[in-house]
């Protein structure tokens, strides 16, 4: 049974920090590209940055460059999303996502399995 557990959401000030994991068992996913999706109240589920298997490749949503950071160790089975310069915007449920080839997506529709989501609450 495949599973994605993430962890490390909460409640932050503007301007502070916060660092996601998604831990994956059930499968190994090293060979399959991971990202981080993200939905607000009343708006659709977004991209925030997804990264290929390797972990040479990256892509991140306008909104959120040059503030989070992916990565993944493969060893551990799991995607990290650092969060830095947090504002009122970021605010949402965040989901990892696994997706359905090695390269990375930007396409919802290409991340097979999913996780059940943690809440990312920034506050002025």
């Amino acid at each position: 049974q495949v599973r994605l557990v993430e962890s490390g959401g909460g409640l932050v000030q503007t301007g502070g920090s916060l660092r996601l994991s998604c831990a994956a068992s059930g499968r190994t996913f090293s060979s399959y590209a991971m990202g981080w999706f993200r939905q607000a109240p009343g708006k659709e589920r977004e991209l925030v940055a997804t990264i290929s298997w390797s972990g040479y490749m990256r892509y991140y949503a306008d909104s959120v460059k040059g503030r989070f950071t992916i990565s993944r160790d493969n060893a551990k089975n799991t995607v990290y999303l650092q969060m830095n310069s947090l504002n009122l915007e970021d605010t949402a449920v965040y989901y990892c996502a696994v997706g359905s080839s090695s390269s990375y997506s930007t396409t919802i529709a290409e991340y097979d399995y999913w996780g059940q989501g943690t809440q990312v609450t920034v506050s002025s």
